[in-house]
């Protein structure tokens, strides 16, 4: 039988989880590649598909054991919506809106150079 052992070195103990270096309404820059983006969901370990991981060259991929941000993101070609690893990613200090058209389905106001959430509607 193969046991994994885990960072924290413990046996069948679950990943330590770490605190979130950004957070949601946060205007984000990728470190290697031209797009910037806001932050609207956090993962705090990988929760994509291995598909989508194993596309990521080898000498490129980001480790699983870190968060992962969903951004409304923008470059030169318009709009989408991107997961990045927290390693790949740098706080956007230009205090400009992120271009995405769908901020405003998520995000209400932008304000010193983050977004706040809209409220949430109840019935």
């Amino acid at each position: 039988m193969i046991t994994r052992l885990i960072s924290s070195g413990a046996v069948n103990e679950p990943p330590r989880l770490r605190q979130a270096k950004f957070g949601i309404g946060q205007v984000v820059k990728h470190r290697l590649f031209s797009f910037r983006g806001v932050i609207f969901d956090v993962d705090p370990v990988f929760a994509n598909t291995e598909d989508w991981w194993l596309a990521i060259p080898p000498e490129a991929r980001p480790r699983k054991d870190q968060p992962f941000y969903h951004l409304l993101a923008e470059n030169d070609e318009g709009g989408y919506v991107a997961y990045v690893s927290e390693q790949n990613l740098l706080a956007d200090d230009s205090g400009e809106p992120v271009g995405n058209v769908n901020t405003s389905l998520i995000f209400d106001n932008f304000e010193n150079g983050h977004y706040r959430l809209r409220p949430r509607i109840t019935h």
